[in-house]
Parts: C-alpha cells; structure tokens; sequence
C-alpha cells in the first residue's frame, strides 16, 4: 500500500509540473508563424519594476505557470508596482491569458516609454483588465470606455456579454499593432476595439481624455509591454509575441 501512495504521490508531482509547463509553450503552428513567449511561467527573466532595473522582490507571484500580482491596497503601483519587458517593441500581435479576481482591475499596457515620469501606474495604451460589475472605475469614463477590453479611458469595448468569462475563470486578450498603426483588441477570440493609432480620430480622443497633459501620447514608434499592478488580484499567463515587419 505504501508503494502505491509512493507512486501515487510521484505522478501527482509529474503531472503538476508537465501542466505547469505545458501553460506557458508555443504550439508548432505558433512557432511557424513567429511568436515567442514573453514569459517563461517560471521567474520573471525578460521583465523588470517599471523605472527599475530589477524584478519587484514582493507583490508578484510566479507558481505553477502563473504569474500573479497579489491583492494589497487597491491602489495603482499597490505593493510591487507595474512590470514592463526589458525589450520594446512597435509592431506585434501580442496574446495573453489572464484571470480576474471578485472586484479586480489591472490592465495591460504598450507602448510604454517610462519618459511620462509619475508616482502612479506606467503610462501607456492599455487593454483593460477589470471586473466591470463590480470595480467602480467600470462607470467612470464615457460610454463605457475604461471597462474590460476596452482601450482604456478612450474606446469603449464593443463586446456581448456573452463573450465575457465569469470571474475565476481565464480569458484571453489580444492586441494587434500593424506596421500601419492599425491596431485591435480582440477579447476571447472577438475583436471589440480598432482604431488607427496617432490619426486626426485618435489624437481627438486623446484630447478629450486624462492623457492629453502628456505630449503625442501613445504615438511613441515602439514601446515596452506593462502587467499593471493595481493593487488588486489578478493572474497571467500564456504571454506571447509575434514580431510584425
């Protein structure tokens, strides 16, 4: 009996780790196309505290294929601060699979230059990542645009509720940034954002928004990738990059 727990025990721990893995790798197709992981599901190798050289030593979890910032006060740059990749990057089709906590927000930034100096969250384009039923900052905005999906503060998501998973459980995002500067937001495999980054539309946008105190906002021709850390909990993984010419 003891040598069936043994191996019992043995093959939890196998499989425990192989799942962990297997979270955070490229199928074939995806390597034929060119993508690459920007997270490794390990530590956090390829990224940095945003305005620091080195990763935050509290406030972000990496365990079994997940990369989590940890709940604290609620506040932006709670008690790790935000994330940025230590390379830039101008055009690209950016995937990621994240999962909310009750109340949650964080967001994902790009085209963060770290130029824009301030005590808060790093400034940059942001696929927003929120709990719109219940964090606060889902009804501030206009029409809707600092909800999930959306380009934060800017445009509205265009999304069925149906698309939306429960929080607990994982969804995937996306953003795509042509070498045009077409960009797109897709949220579980529906697109519900494009605009054309640094048009007349855009900089009108701009204009009208809290970023318009930061001169050509998000018009910068490349940019770091952020995790936001607002002090909520919130869970990553599977974040990959493809390179676009």
């Amino acid at each position: 009996m003891k040598n069936y727990r043994l191996i019992y025990t043995l093959l939890l721990g196998f499989f425990a780790i192989n799942f962990a893995s297997a979270q955070n790798i490229l199928s074939k197709a995806e390597k034929k196309e060119g993508f690459k992981l920007l997270w490794n599901g390990k530590d956090g190798t390829g990224w940095r505290a945003i305005f620091k050289e080195q990763f935050p030593a509290k406030g972000w979890e990496a365990k079994d294929g997940i990369l989590t910032v940890k709940a604290s006060n609620g506040q932006e740059q709670g008690s790790g601060g935000d994330i940025v990749t230590r390379e830039q990057y101008s055009a690209f089709i950016l995937k990621f699979d994240f999962k909310l906590s009750e109340g949650a927000n964080s967001g994902v930034k790009y085209f963060v230059t770290e130029e824009e100096k301030t005590n808060m969250s790093g400034i940059g384009l942001e696929f927003q990542v929120l709990d719109d039923e219940k964090h606060p900052d889902a009804k501030l905005g206009k029409n809707g645009n600092r909800k999930l999906g959306s380009l934060y503060d800017l445009i509205p998501a265009n999304k069925p509720a149906s698309v939306i998973r429960p929080i607990g459980e994982w969804n995937s995002g996306e953003v795509r940034v042509y070498p045009n500067n077409h960009v797109e937001h897709w949220l579980n495999g529906v697109k519900v954002v494009e605009y054309e980054r640094g048009s007349d539309a855009f900089k009108k946008l701009v204009a009208g928004s809290k970023y318009k105190v930061w001169k050509n906002f998000g018009e910068a021709p490349k940019g770091h990738i952020l995790l936001q850390d607002h002090g909520n909990q919130v869970s990553y993984k599977n974040i990959k990059i493809k390179v676009l010419k």
